[in-house]
């Protein structure tokens, strides 16, 4: 009965080694589908003038990605946010204490939203 436990003991111990090796597996799937395709997002902040108000290290008409990635840090819902801004046309204002509207982004496309939002929150 001894030997037919610690025999058990070892199964149950090999099974659960190889569960948590598999759920570390299926863990950074997301983390991989989450990689940024900064080609796209550039291509994109390009088309849509973005580049006229914004830059990547200084801050422009508006602020720089390296501002806005900080602004945002740690929030949980940050590319929510991101995205909100990309898409919905509000007032804004200035550096230089005027205000106008903020261009919306012309694609509809929840991954490409996504994707140029997570490129923003990389600076």
């Amino acid at each position: 009965f001894d030997r037919r436990k610690r025999m058990t003991e070892k199964s149950l111990s090999r099974s659960l080694m190889i569960a948590f090796a598999a759920a570390g597996l299926v863990l950074s799937v997301p983390a991989a589908a989450q990689e940024v395709d900064a080609d796209a997002a550039k291509a994109l902040f390009k088309q849509n003038d973005c580049g006229k108000c914004h830059n990547p290290e200084r801050n422009k008409k508006g602020p720089s990605l390296k501002k806005t990635a900080k602004e945002y840090k740690g929030k949980a819902d940050a590319e929510q946010q991101i995205i909100k801004h990309l898409t919905v046309s509000k007032k804004v204002k200035l550096d230089d204490g005027t205000e106008e509207d903020h261009k919306v982004v012309e694609t509809k496309d929840p991954k490409v939203l996504s994707n140029l939002a997570r490129w923003i929150l990389s600076h």
